[in-house]
C-alpha cells in the first residue's frame, strides 16, 4: 500500500502538467477568439459575395470592414491584437489582389500560399530533426529545448509536426483545384469546411501525443546550479 502513494503522486503531477500544457497550446494558438477571428472575415466574404449576386467589391469592403472590427474591439478590451492584426492585415492583402485581377478567386490566394509555405517549413523542420511544434512549443513549456534529449517528447512533437504537416497538405490538395477552375464560392464554403474542424482536430491528436509523452525537463537556470 505505502508503494502505490507515490504512484498515485506521479500520476497526479503528469495529469497537472497536461492540462498545463493544454491550456498553454490553447493559448499559444490564439485561444478560442483568436482562433475564431482568423476566419471570420473570410466566411463574410463568401457570404456576401454568394447572396450579392457575386459583386466582389461589397464581398471584399465586409470582409475589410469584419477585420477592422475585429481588431478595434480587441483594442478596446486592452488585449494582445496579434490575432485580429494578422487576420486584417492577410486579408487587406488579399482583397488587394482581388480588387486587381478582378478575380474573387484570388481573394483566397495569399491563404494558399500560407498553406504551402507553413507545409514546407514543418516538412523541412522534421527532415533536420527539428519538429516545429517542438520549438514553438517546448520554450512555452519551461523546457526549452531539452526535448531534444528525450526520445519519448521528442518522438511526440514529431509525430504532432507530422500532424500539422498532413493537414496544411490536404487543405492544399482539396483547395489548389478550386482556385485554379476558378471556382470561388465552392472555394470558400470547403475552406470554411476545412477550417477549424481539421485545425480543432489536430490541435487535440497534438495536445493528445504531448500529454503521453515522458515528462518534460525544465531548463536549469544558472542559480540553481551547485
Amino acid at each position: 500500500m505505502a508503494d502505490s502513494e507515490p504512484n498515485r503522486d506521479a500520476s497526479q503531477d503528469k495529469t497537472e502538467e497536461s492540462d498545463v500544457a493544454g491550456v498553454d497550446l490553447l493559448q499559444t494558438l490564439g485561444g478560442k477568439q483568436g482562433i475564431a477571428e482568423t476566419g471570420l472575415p473570410g466566411a463574410v466574404f463568401v457570404t456576401v459575395f454568394t447572396i450579392n449576386g457575386q459583386n466582389l467589391s461589397p464581398a471584399l469592403w465586409s470582409a475589410i470592414g469584419v477585420a477592422v472590427l475585429l481588431s478595434v474591439w480587441r483594442l478596446v478590451r486592452r488585449e494582445s491584437v496579434q490575432f485580429a492584426l494578422s487576420g486584417l492585415i492577410g486579408v487587406a492583402i488579399a482583397a488587394f489582389i482581388a480588387s486587381r485581377t478582378g478575380r474573387a478567386a484570388d481573394f483566397f490566394l495569399p491563404g494558399l500560399l500560407l498553406q504551402g509555405g507553413y507545409a514546407l517549413a514543418y516538412l523541412v523542420s522534421i527532415v533536420v530533426r527539428w519538429p516545429l511544434i517542438g520549438v514553438v512549443l517546448g520554450p512555452i513549456f519551461g523546457e526549452g529545448m531539452t526535448w531534444r534529449q528525450n526520445p519519448g517528447r521528442r518522438r511526440a512533437f514529431t509525430l504532432a509536426t507530422w500532424a500539422w504537416f498532413a493537414m496544411f497538405v490536404l487543405r492544399l490538395v482539396v483547395q489548389l483545384p478550386l482556385y485554379l477552375l476558378d471556382m470561388p464560392v465552392a472555394l470558400g464554403y470547403v475552406k470554411l469546411a476545412m477550417g477549424w474542424p481539421l485545425f480543432a482536430i489536430v490541435a487535440w491528436i497534438t495536445f493528445v501525443l504531448i500529454r503521453a509523452a515522458p515528462p518534460a525537463q525544465p531548463v536549469r537556470r544558472e542559480e540553481d546550479s551547485p
